[in-house]
C-alpha cells in the first residue's frame, strides 16, 4: 500500500504539532535550570542572557544530599528490576508454554495486581513492614516493589511466550532440551526486545516511585530520589533554577537508560515476539 504525499505530509505536521507541545515543558525546565541562582519562578523558555550557570548542578547536588538519594535509588531500582525480571519471566514461561491445572486461575490473580492501586494498600503494608523491622531501610522499597513489579511482567512475558513460533519449542523438545533450557538458551535470546522493554518500564516505574518512599522512609540515609526532590522544593521553594537543576538531575538516569535501549525498547513495543 503506497502513502500519498498528502498523507504523509499530514503526519508529519501532526508529529511535529505533537512533539513541539511534549518539548516545550522540557525545554523550560533545562533553561530554568541554567538561569541565576535565586530567582523565582518564572514563564515561558526564556534562555538566560547572562551565560549558562552550570554551578546550579553542583550547588543543588551538594545541597541537596542527591548522591546518597541516588545511590538509594540505584540500589532499590537495579534489585527490583533484576529480580522481577527473573521471577517474572519464569513464571510467565509457566504460564504461557505449560499447562497444569488452575494455571489460568493464578494467571488473573497476577493480573489483579495491575488493577489495584497503591493507595488502597499502602497503609497495611506499613503495618506489616514495621513488624518486620523492614521500615526506615532499603527492603522495605525494594520488597513490595518487587512485588509490583511482577504483575505487570508476567503479563507482558507471558504474552510473548504465548506468541513465541512453536515450532522452534517443539524442535528444542525433538533434540531433548528440557524446559529449563528451552527458556533460558531459545525463548530469552529470541525475545530481547519484549525483555528490554520490560526491564526499562520497570526501571521508570521504580525509579519515580513517591508515595511508598514517603511512607516507608522518614530518616534522611534512606531516602530515594523522588522523595529527596520533595523535600528540597520545601526548603528551596523561592530558587527556580536550583529546583530546575535537581529536576534535570535525577531525570537524567532515567533519560540515560531509555536514549541506551531505545532501540529494542521501541521493538518489543511494536512487535513484541515473532509470530507464525
Amino acid at each position: 500500500m503506497t502513502t500519498s504525499r498528502t498523507d504523509r505530509t499530514m503526519t508529519y505536521f501532526v508529529l511535529a504539532v505533537f512533539s513541539v507541545f511534549s518539548l516545550v515543558p522540557l525545554l523550560g525546565v533545562l533553561s530554568s535550570a541554567f538561569g541565576k541562582s535565586g530567582q523565582g519562578a518564572g514563564g515561558g523558555v526564556a534562555w538566560p542572557s547572562d551565560g549558562l550557570h552550570w554551578s546550579n548542578f553542583a550547588k543543588a547536588w551538594t545541597q541537596g544530599h542527591f548522591s546518597t538519594y541516588l545511590g538509594n535509588s540505584a540500589v532499590v531500582a537495579v534489585t527490583v528490576v533484576v529480580v522481577a525480571a527473573v521471577l517474572a519471566t519464569m513464571a510467565a514461561y509457566a504460564f504461557g508454554v505449560m499447562r497444569f491445572p488452575g494455571s489460568t486461575a493464578l494467571f488473573y490473580l497476577f493480573v489483579l495486581g495491575l488493577t489495584l492501586p497503591a493507595e488502597s494498600f499502602v497503609i497495611p503494608l506499613y503495618f506489616d513492614l514495621r513488624a518486620l523491622n523492614l521500615t526506615d531501610s532499603l527492603w522495605g522499597m525494594i520488597l513490595p516493589q518487587t512485588a509490583q513489579s511482577l504483575a505487570f511482567g508476567v503479563f507482558w512475558m507471558r504474552t510473548y511466550f504465548r506468541n513465541s513460533v512453536g515450532s522452534v519449542i517443539e524442535a528444542a523438545r525433538i533434540d531433548g532440551v528440557r524446559s529449563w533450557g528451552i527458556l533460558w538458551r531459545v525463548l530469552v535470546p529470541m525475545g530481547r526486545p519484549a525483555i528490554t522493554t520490560m526491564l526499562v518500564v520497570t526501571f521508570m516505574w521504580t525509579w519515580n516511585e513517591f508515595l511508598l518512599a514517603l511512607v516507608m522512609i522518614s530518616d534522611d540515609a534512606h531516602r530515594t530520589v523522588p522523595l529527596g526532590l520533595a523535600f528540597f522544593q520545601g526548603a528551596h521553594s523561592s530558587d527556580n533554577a536550583l529546583l530546575s537543576a535537581a529536576c534535570v538531575l535525577i531525570a537524567l538516569p532515567v533519560v540515560i537508560v531509555y536514549v541506551i535501549l531505545q532501540r529494542s525498547f521501541i521493538a518489543g513495543m511494536l512487535s513484541g515476539a515473532v509470530k507464525e
